[in-house]
């Protein structure tokens, strides 16, 4: 056995190896990493230095900001808000609340910018009220996880800058535009489906409201939904870098929920701030171990002993993307979604550039593969803390799952095939 087969061992199985232990991610990477370097004779120094080199970026400065923002918006009380308002717009259609939930997660995931924060947030107190209107629990948070997908695909995503800075630091504000179109295309298959499950299982119509209500709680949850304009449009307006951006939403953020909302107090400031330094923490960890480890994957020539293993199938593009979203759906299900960003792209990106596809086209297939992991058993983020907020089981809701996962899976289909999708709005800013 080679020492090139002997170092992809000791680093993928240490590195599963430990995750089974349960060991945190970022010293899992660290640990086999290390491992592995010791074995192949690679200077420690040079280790170090591509771990310190995976923060060097001016992109990654929007990270920080991106999750302060997000954490303010959530515990400002913008969900709220926002679920009224997705109420007067889609709750009169059969099966309301559903429809409701899956509406409000669009409009929550251009603000918060993750999915896991969509399904804390808007799961919070719409699963208890869709139960308590008469859905099954497990159905609820089926609609719940799966809608917050969205989170994602629509930015601001994180999941967005973390690709950025793992391909070689792509322009953000083409990938943010080439998000919303799948992420809107997602949102309405889910309501559809939501309907026909609501017309077979008999779901209520919610209730019709009237227009001044309906005009007063638009103008209220609008002053929220301002957050994506800036971060969005000053990016592609060329007003802000992605940074920038970020640092102006924090402040409109701030002023939004102290001074116009009246949400936020010094007390949940102050929480917000630790909750953001904990997370920003682990982010950073995460990010110099896997720089790392996709360095020595890189040495010991993983990527390209892939693509050759992929290629002896067939060179074929639409077999390779076939072949890379049952690899991503696979990962997604085991590991964290942000990790594998971070590892998977170097090695995927080179394959799919070499058959013409376009890198912001990859990402956003990327994210729909992984993100569809969150929604998935047994590592699935989203699917857990969903089933923590209602009185089921994971394997209970995995089973109601199952129409949901073959939506997101023709969706993620049709956005694999069909590029303009993703490149269309892109294409008209450039």
């Amino acid at each position: 056995m080679s020492s090139n087969t002997i170092g992809i061992i000791i680093l993928l199985g240490g590195f599963l190896g430990l995750m089974a232990l349960r060991v945190p991610i970022a010293f899992a990477l660290g640990l086999s990493s290390l491992a592995t370097a010791w074995y192949l004779g690679v200077p420690s120094l040079l280790v170090a230095q591509r771990m310190v080199n995976g923060l060097y970026s001016f992109t990654f400065l929007a990270v920080p900001f991106f999750i302060l923002a997000g954490q303010i918006m959530s515990e400002g009380g913008i969900s709220e808000r926002l679920v009224r308002f997705a109420d007067i717009i889609v709750g009169r259609i059969r099966g309301g609340l559903a429809q409701v939930n899956i509406f409000a997660s669009t409009l929550f995931g251009g603000i918060s910018g993750s999915s896991v924060a969509d399904v804390a947030s808007i799961g919070s107190f719409l699963i208890p009220a869709m139960v308590k209107r008469g859905y099954k629990p497990e159905y609820a948070v089926a609609v719940t996880v799966t809608s917050s997908v969205q989170g994602v695909l629509i930015p601001p995503s994180q999941n967005m800058i973390y690709y950025a800075l793992a391909a070689g630091g792509l322009p953000i504000g083409q990938l943010f535009l080439a998000g919303y179109l799948p992420g809107v295309l997602l949102g309405l298959a889910l309501m559809v489906l939501a309907y026909v499950l609501a017309v077979r299982q008999n779901h209520p119509a919610g209730t019709r409201y009237g227009w001044r209500e309906g005009l007063k709680t638009a103008i209220d949850a609008s002053i929220g939904l301002f957050t994506m304009v800036i971060i969005v449009g000053g990016i592609v307006a060329g007003i802000f870098t992605a940074t920038e951006s970020a640092a102006v939403a924090v402040v409109y953020a701030l002023l939004v929920t102290v001074f116009v909302y009246k949400t936020m107090d010094r007390t949940a400031i102050l929480r917000v701030l630790r909750e953001s330094l904990g997370t920003l923490a682990m982010v950073i960890a995460i990010i110099m171990t896997s720089s790392a480890f996709g360095f020595l994957l890189s040495y010991l020539k993983v990527p390209a002993l892939l693509a050759e293993a992929i290629f002896m199938v067939s060179r074929e593009p639409w077999v390779v993307l076939l072949a890379i979203n049952a690899l991503l759906i696979v990962l997604g299900m085991l590991m964290d979604m942000g990790v594998l960003i971070l590892i998977l792209t170097p090695i995927l990106l080179p394959i799919a550039k070499s058959i013409g596809v376009d890198p912001i086209h990859f990402g956003v297939v990327l994210l729909i593969n992984l993100g569809i992991g969150l929604c998935t058993p047994p590592v699935g983020t989203s699917l857990i803390v969903g089933c923590s907020i209602a009185p089921t089981s994971i394997e209970r809701t995995t089973r109601v799952l199952v129409p949901f996962y073959v939506v997101m899976i023709a969706v993620l289909m049709l956005v694999t095939y069909v590029p303009a999708l993703s490149l269309g709005l892109p294409s008209l800013f450039r």
